[in-house]
């Protein structure tokens, strides 16, 4: 029960941190049950659980503020959904040292995704392949050629191991797509519930569920997704990407020094 407390404290103020800038914080929460002890197979389980309900939450306050574009969210996530289903479910096979070391490699590309500076730019391509989007004020254009792969691969990854895929597909959006970054922050909410739902029912399809230590950590990350996601929509721009990079490789080598020094 102490570890239980103590997990939820610290899974609260990652939440907070990471409805923020709307990423799922799964590498964290991961990383914080493993830590605590807990199994990697039931930690990823666990963090995709949390996934799903607190970017639903921060979700409906994006909407409510009219950040979310559902179109391009039902055009670009669906490839994300079905790997991260398959990804959930074929992690049911390796053992828990290679899922960390996937996990770490994961963080690692991440770090390095991050050090790509996100900056909105109109993209004008036009043809086959290219989708012009209107949404308020705003209009862009969607590589699809690049965006569909890029999310499908993101989705099998991120539903292995237990994460949301959204520290990728915020630049993503903005770098290849044009949006402008507090819509691409609003989305991501959207996907990012989407797909933990299918990682997290391909964990839950092995056996790795544990109700008892979800149901509560859960919780506590619903409620820091709910301070955060209004802390972000009134603050509008917040760039964390900095200590979110230091913190992913900090997390990366603490997961590799969890595997070589047991």
């Amino acid at each position: 029960m102490i570890t239980i407390i103590i997990m939820s404290i610290v899974i609260l103020a990652i939440a907070i941190t990471m409805s923020m800038v709307g990423k799922g914080g799964g590498n964290f929460y991961v990383l914080t049950m493993v830590l605590a002890g807990v199994s990697m197979h039931n930690a990823a389980t666990t963090s995709q659980l949390i996934m799903m309900v607190t970017a639903l939450t921060s979700m409906l306050i994006f909407h409510k503020h009219k950040k979310v574009d559902w179109k391009l969210a039902l055009l670009i996530d669906p490839p994300t959904n079905v790997m991260a289903l398959v990804g959930g479910y074929f992690a049911g096979y390796l053992d828990g040292d290679t899922l960390k070391m996937i996990f770490a490699v994961v963080l690692i590309v991440i770090s390095v995704f991050m050090f790509i500076p996100v900056r909105e730019k109109p993209l004008n391509r036009k043809g086959f392949g290219y989708w012009h989007r209107k949404f308020g004020y705003s209009e862009y254009t969607v590589n699809l050629w690049i965006t569909i792969p890029l999310t499908a691969a993101i989705g099998f990854f991120s539903g292995a191991v237990g994460m949301s895929g959204g520290a990728f597909k915020i630049p993503l959006m903005v770098l290849l797509c044009g949006i402008p970054i507090e819509i691409a922050v609003g989305t991501s909410s959207a996907m990012v519930a989407a797909t933990a739902l299918m990682g997290f029912i391909g964990h839950t399809l092995h056996g790795d569920f544990n109700p008892e230590m979800a149901i509560p950590l859960t919780i506590a990350a619903v409620i820091g997704g709910i301070i955060g996601s209004r802390h972000a929509v009134k603050s509008k721009s917040l760039d964390l990407h900095r200590i979110f990079t230091a913190t992913n490789i900090l997390a990366a080598v603490t997961m590799i020094l969890n595997i070589l020094l047991k």
